[in-house]
C-alpha cells in the first residue's frame, strides 16, 4: 500500500529539462540581433555614401555637388569590411571570433569618425567647381551640407555595436563547422571499429595452426 508515493521523486527531472533549450534560444536571439545590427549599419552607410553630402554654386548659377564617396571612400570600404566580417562569424570560433568582433568594432568606429569628419567638408565641392569651369583655384559659393553624413555615422555606430556584442556574447554562438564535427568523429570511430574484429580473426587463425601442430582436427566440435 505504500508503493504509489514512491513514484513522486520522478517529477523534478521533468521540471528542469526546459532550462537548456531556453539558454540556447537566448544565444540565438543575440546572434540574430548582431546580424540585424550589422545589416542595418552597413545598409545605412552604403546608401548614405551614394547621396549628396555637400552642394553649392559656381559663377553664381552653375550647381555643383559632392557625394559621400567623393568626400571620402573610407566609410563605404569599412562598411563592407564589417558586413563581410559578420559572415565570417559562422566560420570561426574562440579567439578567431573575438578577433572578428574587434575588427567589426573598429570598422564601425572608423566609419562613424570618417563620416563625421566629412560632414563639414567643402574642399570636394570646391574641386568640383574647379572642374566645372576648368579653372584651378575656383571655389564654390553658397555651400551647404546635408544630413547624409550623420546617417552614415549612425550606421557606423550600429556596426560598432554589433562588434561589441560579438566580443561579449560571440563565444557562445553556434558555428557552421560544429554540425560537421559529430559525423567526422563518428566516421573516425567507424574506421577504428573493425580493429577488434581483425584481432579476433588473427587469434582464431593462430588457434587453428596450434591445433594442427598438435595433430588435432581444428574442425572437430563445430
Amino acid at each position: 500500500m505504500t508503493t504509489p508515493p514512491a513514484a513522486a521523486p520522478a517529477a523534478p527531472p521533468l521540471a528542469s529539462a526546459p532550462a537548456a533549450p531556453a539558454a540556447g534560444g537566448g544565444e540565438r536571439r543575440t546572434l540574430l540581433v548582431m546580424l540585424l545590427l550589422t545589416l542595418a549599419g552597413a545598409v545605412l552607410v552604403l546608401v548614405s555614401v551614394g547621396r549628396t553630402w555637400a552642394q553649392g554654386k559656381v559663377a553664381g548659377q552653375l550647381a555643383v555637388s559632392a557625394t559621400g564617396s567623393d568626400v571620402s571612400g573610407l566609410p563605404g570600404a569599412l562598411a563592407l569590411v564589417g558586413l563581410a566580417s559578420a559572415v565570417a562569424i559562422f566560420a570561426v570560433r574562440g579567439a578567431g571570433r573575438l578577433a572578428v568582433g574587434a575588427l567589426v568594432t573598429l570598422a564601425g568606429l572608423g566609419t562613424a569618425v570618417a563620416a563625421a569628419l566629412g560632414a563639414g567638408d567643402s574642399s570636394t565641392v570646391d574641386a568640383a567647381a574647379a572642374r566645372k569651369l576648368a579653372l584651378l583655384g575656383t571655389t564654390a559659393e553658397q555651400v551647404s551640407h546635408t544630413a547624409w553624413p550623420w546617417v552614415a555615422a549612425l550606421g557606423g555606430l550600429l556596426l560598432a555595436a554589433a562588434g561589441l556584442l560579438t566580443l561579449t556574447r560571440g563565444r557562445h554562438w553556434p558555428t557552421m563547422g560544429t554540425r560537421y564535427d559529430a559525423p567526422a568523429a563518428a566516421g573516425a570511430r567507424a574506421a577504428k571499429a573493425p580493429a577488434p574484429a581483425r584481432a579476433e580473426e588473427r587469434e582464431s587463425a593462430a588457434d587453428l595452426w596450434k591445433a594442427l601442430d598438435r595433430g588435432e582436427d581444428p574442425t572437430a566440435g563445430r
